[in-house]
């Protein structure tokens, strides 16, 4: 699915660090560059079905409306479904398992593509960027509110 990939291992349980992923509102608090996350579609079962981003993260700064699919507090999945004017493409997901000395690892994964030109390696490099800013982002957050 993902071209780039990343783990890290945050010391919470699943349930804990889903529901900050599920919390949309407050990703401008964690989430590096987003401005805004507006559920547009609150789905069933309390978690969004779709949601409006108004991101600026350098190159990137754009608006556009992800459809995500949920399994329980293993994983959640997204895809565009109204692109911007830069991003053409984007597919991820953040999977959850427990870790072999505790905790949880998540893994993110992502493919990202936009409207101008792109060296693949350069399209890669931004991909990690922003996987590992998000994941140290979620891990500062959750491991924060469980202090």
């Amino acid at each position: 699915m993902a071209r780039t990939s990343s783990d890290i291992v945050i010391d919470a349980p699943a349930d804990e660090i889903m529901a900050v992923i599920a919390d949309f509102p407050a990703y401008p608090d964690w989430a590096t560059g987003v401005r805004v996350a507006e559920v547009v579609d609150a789905g069933t079962g309390g978690r969004a079905d779709r949601v409006h981003f108004a991101l600026d993260a350098n190159p990137i700064r754009d608006e556009y409306t992800l459809g995500y699919v949920w399994d329980g507090d293993r994983s959640v999945s997204w895809e565009l479904v109204e692109a911007g004017t830069m991003l053409t493409s984007l597919v991820g997901a953040y999977q959850l398992e427990p870790a072999p000395g505790g905790g949880t690892k998540v893994t993110y994964q992502l493919r990202v593509d936009v409207s101008i030109p792109l060296l693949g390696m350069l399209k890669r490099k931004a991909e990690k960027v922003i996987i590992d800013s998000a994941l140290k982002g979620l891990k500062q957050h959750v491991e924060a509110t469980r202090a």
